[in-house]
């Protein structure tokens, strides 16, 4: 199973960030499943990629730490496929996901760290 996740802090208020997630993620060909105001599931659209490649995404919004001016939020991408070469498909969505997060109009990315 292919899995790579990226933290973030990011300039905007937490009430702004859920709402403007949902639209980015949308915008990248990926379809919400779930969303509450800490977590948002959206998954790939089927058809351009075998079934074992279609990727999930997984928002977590830290409530816990978020303040006035910045909010922390962690991003999952996962699918069912072997990641035996470096670049496969979940790496590509993943690193395509991860751009759009960082170069979003809508805040100021502060600290962006892959795992």
């Amino acid at each position: 199973m292919a899995r790579y996740t990226c933290s973030f802090i990011l300039a905007i208020n937490l009430d702004n960030l859920q709402p403007l997630m949902l639209d980015l993620l949308q915008n990248c060909d990926l379809e919400i499943q779930y969303y509450s105001s800490d977590y948002i599931l959206a998954r790939e659209i089927p058809g351009n990629v075998s079934v074992s490649q279609l990727v999930k995404a997984e928002v977590l919004i830290d409530k816990s730490t978020a303040t006035e001016t910045e909010t922390r939020m962690t991003i999952v991408v996962k699918n069912e496929e072997l990641p035996l070469r470096l670049e496969n498909h979940c790496r590509k969505v993943f690193d395509f996901l991860k751009k759009e997060i960082e170069i979003s109009r809508y805040w100021h990315l502060i600290e962006s760290l892959a795992g």
